[in-house]
């Protein structure tokens, strides 16, 4: 086997350059020069190819297939590979009942080269958004995460909508299979914007791809909005429900953000009830995110209970002494009831994949589902002539009897000579012009077909032929072809009126079912329920949750940032922990909140270089964590005399003993606070 692959290797390159020499580009021959550098000769004279060589061009080859044959929707159809191989075998399968799932699997293996499991699972995720498959038995649950049964146990056929818009072989590009025995569409005709609808997610070589789903109804009054000239507005719409702030949604695009939330609401102070969870979630994942921040600590929960049938339904009881409205806020923060999404909008364009906007991806959809219904009305006007014209060939073959000319003729020649010189005599075609009144004005020739199909006419026909009838037929078919005209003349309004009539088909009950909202920003810090203790050492330096045995300060949490007041007239923020140094002559310590202007600090120290007094009355809204200031003017062996931190902002006086000096009458002095403005920290 070695031997005969050497032989055709050798006979490959030998080929190569001879090709070469004969005309080929020097481009082409530096590339031939480049793959040969990447083998070397072997003991026994033949090629050996190194793996990086390999590698070089087997990688970009598998890079390519996935992006453009696995991973990536096309923007012509919004469908993937596999997506549009099940639905093509489902058309052929289809006589309006439902088909095994089974069945539908192994026909579409005919199509997709990569087993049977990849098709199952693509044909659920496809029947489960509930817009081009109709699907009976158990298809799964999305709340749940619940899977589908297996394909010998579910059927399915095309949905209404889907035969309305998604098929048309005459529209339709064919390619070979990947064996070469069936014929495959290069795009399914699609005349709506099924990509938006349905959403798409796929992970390929160096990029990913993530489309959110869209309302139907808003899509088809967003391609209104494109065909009059205007500028849609869409925003996606998750089939679970909740709700969503758009504000950074960057139109699909990279970079842009969405975030979902569940519908929480109050039944009583002690029970909150999630209706609808977030997209991309469970009840199990989410149910499992807020038991595990309850055991963290950072919520706190009695009992949760999942309900869930065909609507969710998690029931999460309260213990006594916790704020219901508190706890919606921390359950925002600390768990899946609110996730984040960042959108990738990628497609398929020219066999390539291009990022390109939800905006301009409904601009394209809508413009090809113009250009489809366009050339839909072209092929039905072309139909229409043909019948008409043969409508009318018919009508003066009989009724001229010309039909008779060839009874003495002996040869088919004969026969489609006289044919042709008898319908003549009654027609004006493009060619051969014809003044004699009551010629019938053909839009094209005569042709030896035409004149074949009028020999196949059965006497039968002939002889129950009626003349009202043909006239009222060829009647109608010019109507057909006028409206056909004033269709094609007016293509806008006709594509108008196509997307009205599929909301009225197809639209009932599919309204928005997520609520667009803007969001308040839900503060970690606020919402986290305390659950740790804070404790400090004050001759040691130390300060923790652990230091059980030394000075208890304040409850906490295990995020909360620490504030630290020294003797020195030095303040320091840190982040709490189990324990950690500080330094020691700690003055005071608390737990700081960013922002915070209502806590006071009343201040009296002495300056170390003219140890002059002075008071300062401050807040700390703001500060670079794990950095120490100087509260004092920084002079070596300042020090602080009083000192107060005031949550509310209290006011207060203090009084002063002064030491008895010469001349020093008053030896106390009440100093109050209030009269100094409040400051900044510096």
């Amino acid at each position: 086997m070695g031997e005969e692959n050497d032989e055709e290797k050798n006979d490959h390159s030998e080929n190569s350059s001879e090709e070469n020499v004969n005309g080929k580009n020097s481009d082409a021959a530096g590339a031939d020069e480049e793959t040969n550098a990447s083998k070397e000769d072997g003991e026994d004279g033949g090629n050996i190819t190194l793996l990086s060589g390999m590698y070089e061009d087997w990688f970009l080859d598998y890079a390519s297939y996935v992006i453009l044959e696995r991973a990536v929707p096309a923007l012509n159809d919004g469908l993937k590979p596999v997506q549009r191989r099940i639905l093509h075998s489902m058309k052929e399968l289809d006589d309006g009942r439902y088909n095994k799932v089974a069945n539908v699997i192994g026909n579409t293996m005919k199509y997709h080269p990569h087993g049977d499991q990849s098709i199952g699972d693509a044909m659920v995720q496809i029947g489960q958004k509930d817009i081009i498959i109709d699907t009976q038995g158990n298809w799964g649950n999305t709340l749940t995460g619940d899977r589908a049964a297996a394909p010998r146990y579910i059927e399915a056929r095309l949905t209404k909508f889907a035969l309305h818009t998604s098929f048309n072989p005459k529209t339709t590009d064919w390619l070979a299979s990947y064996d070469g025995r069936n014929k495959e569409p290069v795009h399914l005709p699609v005349k709506f914007p099924l990509l938006l609808a349905q959403g798409a997610e796929g992970i390929a070589v160096g990029l990913a791809c993530k489309m959110l789903p869209h309302n139907f109804n808003e899509l088809i009054d967003g391609s209104i909005d494109v065909l009059r000239g205007k500028k849609p507005k869409i925003l996606p719409d998750f089939p679970n429900g909740g709700m969503a702030d758009f504000l950074n949604y960057n139109d699909g695009l990279r970079g842009g953000k969405v975030r979902v939330r569940a519908k929480l609401s109050k039944i009583d102070s002690k029970t909150l009830v999630i209706t609808e969870i977030p997209y991309g979630s469970t009840t199990d994942s989410l149910i499992a995110s807020i038991i595990k921040a309850n055991d963290k600590g950072k919520i706190k929960i009695k009992k949760i209970e999942d309900n869930t049938a065909a609507t969710a339904e998690i029931v999460i009881q309260l213990p006594s002494g916790v704020s219901p409205d508190k706890m919606i806020d921390a359950l925002f923060a600390f768990t899946d009831c609110e996730v984040s999404i960042s959108p990738n909008a990628c497609v398929i364009v020219n066999e390539q994949p291009v990022f390109m906007g939800v905006t301009d991806i409904l601009r394209s959809n809508t413009q090809r589902t113009q250009d489809l219904l366009q050339l839909e009305l072209e092929i039905k006007q072309k139909e229409l002539l043909e019948h008409w014209h043969f409508a009318s060939l018919e009508r003066i073959f009989i009724e001229n009897r010309i039909y008779r000319d060839i009874e003495e003729c002996e040869t088919w020649e004969a026969v489609i000579e006289a044919i042709d010189k008898g319908m003549h005599v009654h027609i004006s075609t493009p060619s051969k012009s014809n003044k004699k009144k009551g010629a019938v004005k053909l839009h094209r020739d005569l042709t030896e077909e035409d004149i074949t199909k009028l020999t196949e006419i059965r006497i039968k026909r002939i002889s129950k032929f009626d003349a009202f009838k043909a006239d009222e037929n060829i009647l109608k078919l010019e109507e057909g072809l006028k409206e056909v005209q004033h269709n094609l003349d007016n293509l806008v309004d006709f594509a108008i009126s196509y997307f009205k009539d599929l909301k009225q088909k197809f639209g009932k009950g599919r309204d928005r079912k997520t609520l667009i909202k803007v969001f308040d920003n839900v503060h970690k810090t606020a919402a986290i329920v305390s659950n740790k203790k804070l404790y400090v050492n004050r001759d040691e330096g130390f300060l923790g949750w652990s230091l059980r045995k030394d000075e208890f300060v304040q409850d906490c949490s295990e995020i909360d940032d620490i504030i630290v007041f020294f003797k020195t007239g030095k303040v320091l923020v840190t982040k709490i922990t189990d324990k950690k140094f500080v330094g020691k002559g700690i003055l005071h310590i608390g737990v700081w909140k960013k922002g915070d202007k209502r806590t006071i600090y009343h201040m009296i120290y002495q300056d170390g270089k003219s140890k002059i007094s002075y008071m300062k009355r401050f807040f700390i809204n703001s500060i670079t964590r794990d950095k120490e200031y100087d509260l004092t003017t920084g002079a070596k062996g300042s020090r602080i005399h009083y000192f107060t931190a005031n949550p509310n902002g209290r006011k207060e006086v203090v009084t002063v003993q002064l030491r008895s000096r010469p001349h020093l009458k008053k030896l106390k002095i009440d100093i109050d606070f209030s009269e100094l403005a409040i400051k900044g920290r510096a």
